[in-house]
């Protein structure tokens, strides 16, 4: 809850709500945290709505909140960023609005097919192979939330390989009871091949590598940048140039099949941000965790209480973090607002820019290490780039909270490596200090350790498989 108004600085009007903060991007002057002023839309919500995203297997996410009876446009546009932000932290083919019929029918316009949101609905129906669509029921009929967590080991025990598939790199380990007996890791070029049978190659030749390194293999694991259900694949940036035929036809079972070149042994395909979070959860003996890395885009993943892997998207970099109707807009999606353009290469050209830094030509990544490089010359307003994108991440991280049972935030990625980490860091414990102090000590912010810098993404893998 809001304390009294005196303890904030800034106070921006939306829709007839005014969210007051005090930390704000000095870059970005117009930013408005989705957080600040979800806290003031609830203060006066009157009226309960139940948000039902329903995924493969029967899974429902199911999430209750409040409307304003008597502002419609602040209760629509609520609702559609909660159920945009629902759509890609959970995932899902399916929503159902239970309560308002008037919030129903602007969402259910909204995300049909060739609405405004249109993209989120067809990119949802592609993943899940299924129709998408936009449903109602009355607040008392909203269903329970179900879910089926994967149990995880936390355990090396067995003979095991771990395959992390990266856009630039694959690297592969065998590991024998927790000891890393091979581990390999060779440049490759997967997002410049039209042809699968490169990536099939590819991959057969490095479990194969590993397991030689063994007199047997109980399991494989796969840590893989994209979405996957059930160990197939839905949609992966590795297979750009893939065509659609060739990508059902070979790269929708690619790790299902290469891992039975091995042989009948349990698998466990899993997106690379889980893995991350997976391996800071085996680090710290402690469950909750959400890990997020800023790189070329915005990756996350989650563990929760129990350790497990929830089988959410966690594609944070699509979900929105920022109010403000003119914010930095998503190319791919063509909507505003969304974490990729706050927290990621791209948050750092975009503020660059407006602290009229003069840029090189190239790429994000390098046009990042020019601005880190200024920062360790103490150039002032590379330091003012790295502040607001810490005062980005504290407010998103506030809201990411409402979705996610969360007591650890993992960082990670170029953007946070260096000096520019500890200032985006600081900076975001200073939003959560000044702006939610009800959450600051309920949030703990970690840079990856040198332990967790050498179990890698492959050996965490590693342990991912579920060996009977």
């Amino acid at each position: 809850m809001l304390l009294a108004q005196e303890r904030f600085e800034s106070s921006m009007t939306l829709h007839g709500i005014t969210a007051l903060f005090s930390v704000s991007s000095e870059l970005d002057p117009g930013f408005l945290p989705l957080e600040a002023w979800t806290r003031a839309f609830l203060i006066q919500a009157d009226q309960p709505l139940a948000i039902v995203i329903r995924r493969d297997n029967e899974q429902r996410y199911v999430y209750h909140t409040k409307i304003i009876s008597a502002n419609t446009a602040a209760s629509c546009f609520y609702i559609e960023r909660m159920v945009k932000f629902l759509l890609w932290a959970a995932g899902g083919y399916e929503v159902t609005i239970c309560g308002s019929e008037e919030v129903y029918r602007y969402i259910h316009e909204l995300y049909r097919i060739g609405g405004k949101r249109g993209f989120d609905a067809e990119f949802m129906a592609s993943v899940y192979r299924q129709p998408f669509a936009v449903l109602h029921l009355p607040y008392s009929a909203t269903p329970a939330m179900q879910e089926h967590p994967v149990p995880l080991q936390r355990s090396f025990s067995g003979y095991r390989i771990g395959f992390d598939a990266g856009g630039s790199d694959r690297k592969v380990s065998a590991v024998i009871d927790g000891e890393v007996v091979f581990s390999e890791e060779v440049v490759w070029h997967p997002k410049e091949e039209s042809n699968p049978d490169y990536h099939y190659r590819e991959i057969v030749a490095a479990l194969k590598k590993a397991a030689s390194a063994m007199p047997r293999v109980d399991g494989i694991g796969i840590s893989s940048a994209g979405i996957y259900v059930d160990n197939q694949t839905m949609v992966a940036s590795l297979f750009l140039r893939v065509s659609a035929a060739d990508f059902e036809a070979v790269v929708k079972d690619i790790y299902i099949n290469t891992a039975a070149e091995i042989g009948d042994v349990p698998l466990y395909v899993a997106n690379d941000g889980d893995v991350t979070a997976f391996a800071g959860a085996m680090e710290l003996g402690e469950g909750k965790v959400l890990g997020i890395a800023m790189g070329t885009s915005l990756a996350a993943g989650y563990i929760d209480g129990e350790g497990n892997i929830t089988g959410r998207l966690n594609e944070l970099a699509f979900a929105p973090v920022d109010c403000k109707e003119t914010g930095a807009i998503d190319e791919w999606s063509g909507d505003t607002g969304c974490g990729v353009k706050y927290l990621s290469q791209d948050a750092v050209v975009l503020l660059a820019d407006r602290a009229a830094i003069p840029l090189p030509q190239g790429t994000a990544a390098e046009k990042l290490t020019h601005v880190q490089q200024l920062l360790a010359k103490d150039d002032r307003q590379a330091e003012a780039v790295f502040c607001g994108i810490g005062c980005y991440l504290g407010h998103s991280l506030a809201f990411y909270r409402r979705i996610y049972e969360l007591d650890h935030v993992l960082l990670l990625g170029r953007v946070m490596s260096g000096k520019a980490g500890t200032i985006i860091l600081d900076e975001a414990r200073r939003v959560l200090d000044t702006d939610y102090p009800d959450l600051s000590k309920d949030i703990l912010l970690h840079l990856p350790s040198e332990q967790s810098r050498r179990l890698g993404q492959s050996v965490a893998a590693a342990a991912l498989p579920r060996i009977e």
